[in-house]
């Protein structure tokens, strides 16, 4: 591969790894692409299984060294998304029983699951069960 499509690779992932929470796997594949298009732009001119390999191999390295040094964050996320169980959401729209609406939960609207056999008012004050991604499951206030 000519020098300039490891730049444009490279630049590609790690712009990829802005868009996607990754945990870094992208930028790390990003700059392995960038060190071998440097390579190729300094005109030392490599064949293309020694391109790939030079990538393989700086890439599994550079994982090994950032994968101690940064800290994991979708674990944070995890118990930042636990924090808000058994917390109380007030329902911006009548949503009905299994079904799907919003729910104001700190001062943001969230996309909301009915999980009990009732229908919930809008108005109505909600507490937070489980939360899977960015829905929450609620239940009417007890």
């Amino acid at each position: 591969m000519a020098w300039w499509g490891w730049i444009v690779t490279g630049v590609a992932l790690l712009a990829a790894e802005t868009a996607v929470a990754t945990d870094f796997y992208l930028a790390v594949l990003g700059v392995s692409a960038l060190v071998v298009g440097l390579v190729g732009f300094a005109g030392l001119s490599l064949p293309i299984w020694l391109q790939w390999l030079f990538f393989g191999a700086f890439s599994a390295a550079l994982l090994v060294v950032v994968r101690r040094v940064v800290p994991r964050v979708a674990d944070t996320s995890r118990d930042q998304n636990r924090a808000v169980i058994g917390e109380i959401a007030v329902v911006q729209e009548r949503i009905d029983p299994g079904g799907l609406g919003r729910a104001e939960l700190r001062g943001t609207a969230w996309t909301a699951r009915n999980a009990s056999g009732a229908p919930l008012a809008a108005g109505s004050r909600v507490r937070v069960r489980r939360i899977d991604g960015l829905m929450l499951y609620v239940e009417p206030e007890v």
